[in-house]
């Protein structure tokens, strides 16, 4: 009996014994499972920060991108502004010049016409005592004078707005009118001027010898006076 309680002793013990040995190998695989877990979370999370700062350093590549570009739209905008300041001076300037170069060329030629007043020989002016017709009642002094024998030499009323503009160009019906480079002279500005001696010797004093002169060039060179007018619109010279 005694033999038979150690043996019954004896097992109980050894069962004991591997039990407690299972307990504590679950345990221990317990505590292994803890630290891979640990190491599993850490690698899951380590992706998370380097996509956050990836994004963050994208961020601030963006911002340093815009504000360069803001500079740099500044700088353009302000040599944009200095450029057209100083276009706009260039073009003060030439336009002074510009306006001083007519007022030269005015007070030149007020300066010829008045030396034509003085050493115009030959006297004063000769008035125009011929018929005057009724259409060119609208006109005074040597246009009137221009329109009555342009009507006289065959020529419709209609061609005196081409010959008032032709005359106009060329010396502005001024009859005592000279060029000082060309020597051109009178209403019809002949070069030389003495050729219109052939409708008088008063030529240099007498409108009126100017214009019969003037008028036969027109006739026998362009026909009409807005023949004459139409050339000197093309090439600026009748």
């Amino acid at each position: 009996m005694n033999r038979l309680w150690s043996r019954v002793g004896i097992r109980a013990t050894s069962v004991g014994l591997l039990v407690l040995g299972v307990i504590g190998g679950v345990y221990i695989g317990q505590d292994r499972e803890v630290p891979q877990r640990t190491s599993q979370s850490q690698r899951a999370v380590q992706p998370q920060v380097n996509e956050e700062v990836l994004l963050k350093a994208r961020h601030s590549e963006h911002a340093a991108a815009r504000a360069w570009q803001r500079r740099a739209e500044d700088a353009a905008a302000a040599k944009a502004a200095t450029e057209a300041k100083a276009a706009a001076g260039k073009a003060r300037k030439l336009e002074k010049k510009v306006i001083a170069k007519k007022a030269a060329e005015k007070k030149a030629k007020e300066a010829a016409e008045a030396r034509n007043e003085s050493s115009s020989g030959g006297g004063g002016t000769v008035e125009y005592t011929g018929p005057v017709p009724e259409s060119c009642n609208e006109f005074s002094g040597n246009r009137e004078t221009g329109c009555s024998l342009m009507i006289q030499a065959g020529f419709d009323i209609e061609q005196f707005s081409c010959l008032n503009k032709l005359w106009e160009r060329e010396s502005g019906w001024n009859h005592k009118a000279e060029n000082p480079s060309s020597g051109a002279y009178g209403i019809p500005q002949a070069l030389p001027g003495d050729k219109m001696a052939s409708e008088g010797s008063d030529w240099r004093t007498n409108p009126a010898t100017q214009i019969k002169w003037g008028l036969g060039y027109i006739k026998g060179r362009y026909d009409t006076p807005c023949g004459a007018w139409g050339h000197s619109e093309d090439v600026g010279w009748y």
